[in-house]
């Protein structure tokens, strides 16, 4: 399949920027969505603050219901992002923090509005996680104030037509209920690369864009081609360009179609396509079409709890996700918390910087009973299923800490375990660390952030934070090469990994397996199987030498076989 051109091919066009979210082109006319609704110029008076504060309560009750039903009809990914801010809109931190405010005079409407803002900005100066859900407070606080102004909550307008949704922002409830066949496209104007819009729109299979500069000025009616393989946004395309993007897209589905079975190289090297999973149904994630799960993540059973789950509860949940991977890998990464994604029952103290503190694997210095039970838990479940269970441990920086890891996983009698490789550090010593573990699986969101210095939360600073970075690239191949010279498996968990051109690149720096996201499987399938491992190796060189991100992808693509998607 010969490959379309990148959208700024077509002349006489405005063209603008962005980060590519949602693979593939979809081109249609723009429908905007309405701003969220504004606080009245004049604060109203007040006469009984009381009377306002459960107005407050009963609000964020009502959002959280909202979310509650919206997750009843999902599975998975997005299922589990609506649960998390249904649990948000009910924290009892928010609600402290409303009661604060009409305590102090202010009305239901401007108690939550002036919450939400400084417990954002409280999480936003935390960084790591509590950074992450900075942006869901956003949408709790705009669906809750919208209910006690008696406005419209903010939702995806429907032209009754196809077409391409422009916002400002999206809530991943907004995202969950877009219907691929209806929406050709997502633009929007603020997002970074590793936030839910992203998340969710490869979930669907919708092309976006988001970090758009520019995007505030499309207007409704003004037709759009969005390329979210390139992250650009061509205004008013010409009509060869729009049959070509047709074409393109029969070609696509087509080859997607037939694109199953193992992940291979052209010349038959074993490259097995795994799983990101975190909470959802276990059934649903073992249909697809996978060679087992890259990441299993733990902490929805630790979080919102009083208590840490027991060894028996936790046995029970893991043991029937390994039988529906019966026969094939499942990696399990241990409890990723701490102060950056606090435990009532694992207090660490207070922190300037909890996204450089106390989380991940280190959270067992203070807490070691938490690792320990849950690697009994794993090694329980482990005995009931035929499944080859793997257990890594999150942000370990030092070979010192790999091999305690693999220490108290072998005394718990699980026979293979790694850790994850997200801290410069440990990139830098993968020649000590390798031989001391059985497998090492890198995460590139976390180690993008921590190489380039950029919260990976920060949508003003997309472009450092784009795993595309050449000193991204460079720290996956020192882990690649010390994985070959030490005879371990190196795997990627991270979003670089569903995007099929830079899964090339991977490869050619050493990975051994990749990890997605189920509806990017197909497409790095289809691109593995038209390159040889040493074309790949090409691929990666070219990447290398570029001396930014742009140039890193753009000269891959140059070295690509035609017919790569993306």
């Amino acid at each position: 399949m010969a490959r379309i051109d990148p959208l700024h091919a077509t002349a006489g066009t405005a063209r603008f920027s962005g980060i590519p979210a949602g693979p593939g082109i979809g081109v249609g006319p723009v429908a905007r969505m309405a701003a969220p609704p504004s606080l009245p110029v004049e604060r109203p008076a007040v006469d009984d603050p009381g009377h306002e504060a459960a107005r407050a309560r009963r609000a964020l009750e009502e959002v959280g219901d909202l979310l509650d039903r919206q997750a009843g009809g999902l599975e998975g990914e997005a299922a589990a992002v609506l649960d998390a801010q249904a649990l948000m809109a009910r924290d009892p931190e928010l609600a402290r923090r409303v009661g604060e405010r009409t305590g102090k005079g202010d009305s239901a409407a401007w108690a939550v509005h002036a919450a939400c803002g400084t417990y954002q900005e409280s999480l936003l100066a935390a960084g790591g996680r509590p950074a992450d859900r900075a942006e869901d407070l956003a949408h709790v606080r705009d669906r809750a104030v919208a209910l006690l102004l008696d406005r419209p909550m903010p939702e995806p307008p429907d032209p009754g037509v196809p077409h391409v949704l422009v916002a400002d922002d999206l809530a991943p409830a907004d995202m969950v209920r877009l219907d691929p066949r209806r929406v050709l496209g997502v633009v929007t104007r603020h997002g970074g690369p590793t936030g839910h819009t992203v998340i969710l729109a490869r979930a669907l299979g919708i092309p976006a864009v988001v970090g758009c500069e520019g995007a505030e000025g499309l207007v409704d009616g003004t037709r759009v081609a969005v390329d979210g393989d390139e992250g650009t946004v061509l205004v008013e395309p010409d009509e060869e360009f729009v049959d070509r993007v047709r074409r393109r897209a029969e070609d696509t589905r087509a080859l997607l179609a037939g694109s199953t079975g193992p992940g291979r190289t052209a010349d038959e090297v074993a490259i097995p396509l795994l799983l990101n999973v975190g909470e959802g149904d276990p059934r649903e994630a073992g249909a697809h079409d996978s060679e087992g799960v890259g990441l299993l993540r733990t902490e929805f059973l630790f979080l919102d709890r009083t208590e840490p789950p027991s060894i028996g509860e936790q046995t029970d949940v893991y043991t029937a996700l390994f039988e529906e991977f019966a026969g094939r890998v499942v990696t399990v990464r241990t409890l990723d918390a701490g102060s950056d994604t606090p435990l009532a029952f694992a207090p660490t103290g207070q922190e300037a910087n909890p996204a450089l503190g106390v989380r991940g694997f280190r959270t067992s210095r203070l807490h070691p009973e938490l690792l320990t039970a849950q690697l009994a838990a794993i090694a329980a479940a482990s005995g009931r299923s035929s499944a080859r269970v793997r257990v890594m441990a999150p942000m370990v920086s030092t070979p010192d800490e790999a091999a305690a890891f693999v220490a108290l996983a072998r005394e718990a009698g699980l026979s293979d375990a790694g850790v994850m490789i997200e801290v410069p550090g440990a990139a830098l010593l993968a020649d000590r660390l390798l031989p001391l573990v059985d497998f090492v699986s890198i995460g590139t969101n976390d180690l993008a952030q921590y190489t380039m210095g950029v919260d990976r939360t920060l949508g003003a600073l997309p472009d450092l934070l784009d795993p595309w970075q050449p000193a991204l690239l460079r720290l996956v191949g020192t882990v690649g090469e010390a994985g070959e010279r030490a005879g371990r498996p190196v795997g990627v968990c991270g979003e670089a990994a569903s995007d099929p051109l830079l899964a090339l690149v991977l490869v050619g720096l050493g990975a051994t397996s990749l990890s997605m996201s189920a509806s990017a499987s197909a497409a790095v399938r289809h691109a593995l199987g038209l390159h040889t491992r040493k074309r790949c190796r090409e691929l990666a060189e070219a990447a290398l030498a570029a001396p930014d991100a742009a140039q890193a992808r753009e000269a891959a693509r140059a070295a690509a076989e035609p017919g790569v998607l993306g």
